[in-house]
C-alpha cells in the first residue's frame, strides 16, 4: 500500500492537493519497452538545426545484424541500441542510417557560430545602444556601444556632447552555462576589430533623448550618421517612481536580463524606489526591466509603479519577536513599509538583510525552539540591517518569506518528528513529495527505441513512492498519469504542501556536442539546505548500486529552487547512453535504483535529525 498519493486539481490559478490512500502494485506500472522491432532513430529529428560542431545519432534496431551510418558500421549495445558521434561541417549534413535494407535519412544543418562581419562602410544593423529606453541616476556611468568596420572613427553625440568611442580588441566570450556539462567550459575570443565602446557621467537629471552615432570610414573618409532607437534619461533623486511587487515571489536579478543570476525573490507587496530602467532579454524576448534601489533588477511587468513620489520607501525597526506553531517558527519583523530583503543560508546560520531600514531595536523576544539558538543583529551600513539566526543544527528544513501588511514574516520550519522506536517504518511522520519530470506535451529526452523520459520518470517515481511508503512515509506525487504541468504549478505544489523533502525525478541526456558515452547517476541542488541531501544520496546510490557517477551539481533548476523544503533533482541515468538506457528500460534495475534511493533517504533523514 502506498502511504498517501495526491490528486492534482488546477482550477484557474488555484492548486489543491487532495491526499488519498490507494494501492500501487506492479500491475499498475506500465513496463518500458526494452527493444525495437525495426530500425528506429530517436535523435536527431529528420531536419534538425544546431550550432554545435558535432552531433550524436541515437537509435535502435533488432540486435541481430548490423547498423551502418553513411556506410560505416556503428557499435551497438547488447539489445541493439546505438549512439555514435559525427562531426558537422557548416551547412547541410546528411546521414543515411541503414539496417538490413531499412533506411532512414537524417539531415542536420549546422549554423555558423562565428560573428558576422560588420558592413564595410556602415554600422552593423541593430548594434547601436541603447536599443530601448535607458534611465540612470545622476553621477552614474552611462555607456554606449556600436559595431562598425575596424580602424574607423566612431563617436556618439548625447545632448550636444560628443563622446569618442574606443575600438575594442581581444574581447572574451564566456561559454553557455551548459558547457560545464560537456567539459567545454572554455572562453573564446568574441570580437576582434569592430566593436566600439564609450562611457560618460551625467551630473544632473535630464532627458537626453536618442544618442546620434557618427562613423568616419574609408579613404577618402565617408561620414555616416545614425540615431540609436532608445532614449537616455537621467532620473531626479527627488522625484523617483516607486515600484510595488504585485506577484508572489518577484524574481530579482543581478542585471537587466534573464541571463543574469537570481537574487532572493521579493514577497508580494515589497516596495522600493526605481533607480534605473533598461530594455533587456527575457527568455529570448525583449522586455522592460527596472532596478530597485537596493540593487536588484526586476521585470517591469511584475511591479505596480507609482510615478513621481518625493520620498522613497524607508522604515525603522524596533522590537522583533518569534512565535512557535506546529512544525515551524514564525519570526515577525514589524516595519513601517514592506522593504526589499535578501536571505542567505550558511552552515549553521540564516542571515536576513533588510534594506532601506534603520534599527531602533532594544528588545528581541525569542523563546527556545527546535531551530534557533540565538538571534544577533547589526546595522552594517546606512539603511542596511542584518539579522543572523544561529542554528542548533547544520541541517535546515525550509523557510518562507511573506508580508502580512507591513510586517515581514520569516517562517523557519522545524525538523521532522521521526518515530525512532518504529524500526519497521522509520519514515513515519514524514511527508515526501515526488515530482516525475515532464509529461503530456513535454516528452523530455528520448531513448534509442523511442521510450520517452516522461514515461521513465513516472515509472521510476511510482517505484520510489512504493519504497518510501513501505518505510512509513506519506508520499505525494505531482502527477500520477501522463499529463503536462507547468513548472510554476509544480513549485506551487511544493510550497503549498510543505513536505519534509521534495525530489524531482528525471533521466538525463546531454546537449549537442556532448559525448553519448557519458553515463551515471547525478543529483542537483540550489539552496544550501539541500546540499547535504544531494551529496549523501549521490554517494550512497553510487556505492550501493555500482552505478557510475556523473556528479553532484549546484544548478539553477526550477524544481531545485523551492525554499520551503530541501529540494533535490535526481537524474537516474542517461537516456542517450545505449548501455545505461538498457538499465533504465529494465524494470528490475529501476526497482533496484528505487530501493537504493529510498534507503539513502531514510539513512540521511535519521542521521540529519539527531
Amino acid at each position: 500500500m502506498l502511504g498517501k498519493y495526491s490528486q492534482l486539481g488546477i482550477l484557474g490559478s488555484a492548486i489543491v492537493l487532495c491526499p488519498f490512500v490507494m494501492p500501487v502494485v506492479t500491475a499498475q506500472l506500465v513496463p518500458p519497452p526494452s527493444t525495437s522491432k525495426s530500425l528506429y532513430v530517436s535523435y536527431p529529428p529528420a531536419d534538425y538545426q544546431t550550432a554545435s560542431d558535432r552531433i550524436f545519432v541515437i537509435g535502435s534496431a533488432p540486435s541481430e545484424g548490423k547498423v551502418s551510418i553513411n556506410n560505416k558500421s556503428v557499435p551497438r549495445s547488447e539489445k541493439g541500441h546505438f549512439a555514435s558521434v559525427f562531426n558537422l561541417k557548416v551547412g547541410k549534413n546528411s546521414f543515411e542510417v541503414d539496417y538490413k535494407g531499412q533506411t532512414k535519412t537524417i539531415v542536420v544543418t549546422r549554423s555558423t557560430v562565428a560573428k558576422a562581419d560588420s558592413p564595410k562602410d556602415n554600422f552593423e544593423p541593430n548594434s547601436l545602444e541603447p536599443q530601448g529606453a535607458m534611465a540612470r541616476m545622476p553621477g552614474e556611468l552611462v555607456c554606449f556601444g556600436a559595431n562598425a568596420p575596424g580602424k574607423s572613427k566612431v563617436q556618439v553625440n548625447v545632448a550636444g556632447q560628443d563622446i569618442k568611442l574606443q575600438e575594442q580588441n581581444n574581447q572574451i566570450d564566456l561559454p553557455d552555462n551548459k558547457a560545464a556539462l560537456i567539459d567545454k567550459n572554455q572562453p573564446q575570443a568574441l570580437y576582434g576589430a569592430g566593436q566600439y565602446l564609450g562611457c560618460a557621467i551625467a551630473s544632473a537629471a535630464a532627458d537626453l533623448g536618442n544618442p546620434t552615432y557618427k562613423l568616419e570610414v574609408g579613404n577618402p573618409a565617408t561620414t555616416i550618421s545614425q540615431t540609436a532607437p532608445g532614449k537616455v534619461q537621467i532620473l531626479s533623486p527627488l522625484n523617483l517612481d516607486i515600484a510595488e511587487v504585485k506577484v508572489e515571489g518577484g524574481i530579482t536579478r543581478t542585471g537587466a536580463s534573464s541571463d543574469f543570476s537570481r537574487l532572493t525573490p521579493l514577497p508580494k507587496g515589497t516596495r522600493a524606489a526605481i533607480t534605473a530602467r533598461q530594455t533587456g532579454n527575457n527568455n529570448g524576448k525583449q522586455a522592460n526591466w527596472v532596478r530597485l534601489d537596493y540593487g536588484g533588477w526586476i521585470l517591469a511587468e511584475q511591479v505596480q509603479v507609482t510615478a513621481g513620489v518625493g520620498v522613497p520607501p524607508k522604515t525603522v525597526i524596533k522590537s522583533v519577536m518569534s512565535k512557535d506553531r506546529a512544525g515551524a517558527t514564525d519570526v515577525v519583523f514589524p516595519l513601517q513599509v514592506p522593504v526589499p530583503m535578501t536571505l542567505e543560508q550558511g552552515t549553521n546560520t540564516v542571515t536576513l538583510t533588510l534594506y532601506n531600514t534603520t534599527a531602533q531595536t532594544d528588545i528581541i523576544r525569542f523563546n527556545d525552539n527546535p531551530v534557533v539558538s540565538r538571534l544577533d543583529w547589526k546595522q552594517t551600513a546606512p539603511g542596511v540591517v542584518q539579522y543572523v539566526f544561529n542554528l542548533k543544527s547544520k541541517q535546515q528544513w525550509g523557510y518562507k518569506l511573506r508580508y502580512q501588511g507591513s510586517n515581514l514574516v520569516l517562517t523557519l520550519r522545524h525538523p521532522p518528528q521521526l518515530d525512532r522506536n518504529n524500526t519497521d517504518k522509520p519514515l513515519t511522520g514524514t511527508k515526501i513529495l515526488l515530482d516525475p519530470g515532464h509529461g503530456g506535451k513535454d516528452s523530455g529526452a528520448v531513448g534509442p527505441n523511442g521510450y520517452t523520459e516522461k514515461d521513465a520518470n513516472l515509472y521510476a517515481a511510482k517505484l520510489l513512492a512504493n519504497e518510501l511508503a513501505l518505510r512509513g512515509a506519506s508520499v505525494y506525487l505531482s502527477r500520477e498519469v501522463d499529463k503536462f504541468i507547468e513548472l510554476d504549478d509544480r513549485r506551487a505544489i511544493i510550497d503549498n504542501l510543505e513536505p519534509t523533502l521534495a525530489l524531482s525525478v528525471h533521466h538525463n541526456s546531454l546537449p549537442d556536442g556532448g559525448n553519448p558515452d557519458t553515463k551515471g547517476f547525478s543529483t542537483f541542488w540550489y539552496h544550501a539546505q539541500a546540499q547535504s541531501l544531494a551529496m549523501y544520496l549521490h554517494n550512497y546510490v553510487v556505492k550501493d548500486t555500482g552505478r557510475p557517477s556523473y556528479g553532484v551539481f549546484w544548478d539553477n533548476l526550477a524544481l531545485a529552487r523551492p525554499a520551503s523544503a530541501p529540494s533535490v533533482l535526481l537524474e537516474w541515468g542517461f537516456m542517450s547512453n545505449p548501455s545505461e538506457f538498457e538499465q533504465i528500460a529494465t524494470p528490475a534495475e529501476q526497482q533496484k535504483m528505487a530501493k537504493s534511493i529510498a534507503n539513502g533517504i531514510t539513512q540521511w533523514l535519521i542521521s540529519s535529525n539527531k
